[in-house]
């Protein structure tokens, strides 16, 4: 069925194409070596990713609270709440977007973080440089501004997201 989206976990054939999709999201997301991703895939609450019409269009990696991960967005949250999952990072392909690949993925988290007792989605998007399309994507989605924060030297700024999960 055309525009039919399937979630599901990555497996080893999907590393490849999540390295190169995270790479053309730079800089709205961090690069990433092929090893990293391969850590991500170890450590990840949900490593998921989303195919339309059975082909792979996205990913979703995130982490849930105690992992030993430098990111100074990630420790902002771990520093504040106790049961959350945080949306390391979330890319599209460009010829998949506006169709509701990304928003999908983001129920299915939602799921996930009902099921394991997770009482708030985390993430943060860019506002310098600005990511428009992703700040006006997550206050659809529910979430709240809750800080803002420089990263990488003041390279970036940016805002700190929460949702609550009910």
């Amino acid at each position: 069925m055309k525009g039919m989206i399937c979630i599901r976990d990555a497996r080893d054939e999907d590393l490849g194409f999540v390295h190169e999709l995270n790479q053309t999201g730079v800089p709205n997301v961090n690069s990433l070596t092929r090893d990293e991703v391969d850590w991500f895939r170890g450590v990840s609450a949900s490593f998921r990713v989303a195919e339309l019409d059975e082909k792979a269009a996205a990913f979703l990696i995130a982490l849930s609270p105690g992992v030993e991960y430098a990111s100074l967005n990630y420790r902002y949250f771990s520093r504040r709440f106790s049961e959350f999952l945080y949306v390391d990072r979330i890319v599209t392909a460009t010829w998949a977007r506006r169709r509701r690949v990304a928003w999908t993925l983001y129920e299915d988290l939602e799921s996930l973080a009902k099921r394991r007792g997770a009482r708030r989605l985390c993430a943060e998007v860019n506002v310098r440089p600005r990511n428009d399309d992703s700040l006006v994507f997550h206050r659809r989605f529910g979430f709240r501004e809750v800080g803002r924060q420089d990263t990488e030297g003041g390279a970036k700024k940016v805002v700190l997201l929460v949702k609550a999960v009910g």
